[in-house]
């Protein structure tokens, strides 16, 4: 993003954002309520529009960009439901629908993937249950696995960390570990830290709609 500016119900909350996120990268977007983070995240993906400056995804802007099968993006919170009661196995398997045709039956590839998503969530026993009728954090974890389950290149986490305990938190920041390690990129808006510290690259600080300081581990140390 280059000189990013977005407003929200009149009212700017982008002031002219610069951000770059790099092949690889594992950044921490930091800052305290109504910093503009998710904001910043959504505008980033062509979610909310920009009043000024530009944004690209590998390089394409939002609206001319297809390749949606290398992206991932976890909300805060699982999106209201449309009437029908979904388990948690199908949220998640909604999350390789970029990799296939939508009339193509799942295939046993897609059904591992899914399975490989609960499993590192730890949902893998709740797979029948609906998911609207699990906790906020537990939510949280679905969502997660929907993005795991389509094998990205790149994830954007909203807060994944909020409403879930300590042990949640440690399982988290190992399956981030383990998309670093394999090369994956992954954007995290954060309130702190905590367990994913020793993994994030660069540390992005916004404050009132702007980047206040970019630090790497080396700068902090």
């Amino acid at each position: 993003m280059t000189g990013g500016r977005a407003a929200l119900d009149g009212r700017e909350v982008l002031r002219g954002v610069d951000l770059t996120v790099r092949a690889g990268d594992v950044v921490a977007l930091l800052g305290p309520n109504g910093a503009g983070k998710s904001t910043l995240v959504r505008a980033l993906l062509g979610l909310v529009p920009l009043t000024a400056g530009r944004t690209e995804i590998y390089g394409v802007p939002p609206a001319r960009f297809r390749d949606w099968h290398r992206l991932a993006y976890v909300p805060q919170r699982l999106p209201a439901g449309g009437g029908v009661p979904a388990t948690v196995r199908e949220v998640v398997a909604s999350g390789r629908i970029a990799r296939r045709s939508r009339w193509r039956p799942a295939s046993a590839a897609d059904r591992a993937a899914v399975d490989r998503a609960l499993e590192a969530v730890g949902l893998a026993g709740r797979a029948r249950d609906s998911a609207h009728l699990l906790s906020g954090g537990q939510q949280q974890r679905v969502m997660i696995a929907r993005a795991l389950a389509g094998e990205p290149e790149a994830l954007v986490m909203d807060e994944p960390n909020a409403g879930v305990d300590a042990e949640r938190q440690h399982a988290l920041a190992a399956t981030v570990g383990a998309l670093a390690a394999g090369g994956r990129t992954v954007l995290l808006v954060l309130h702190e830290t905590g367990p994913l510290a020793p993994l994030i690259t660069r540390t992005v600080h916004l404050d009132d709609g702007r980047v206040r300081r970019e630090e790497t581990p080396e700068m902090s140390a």
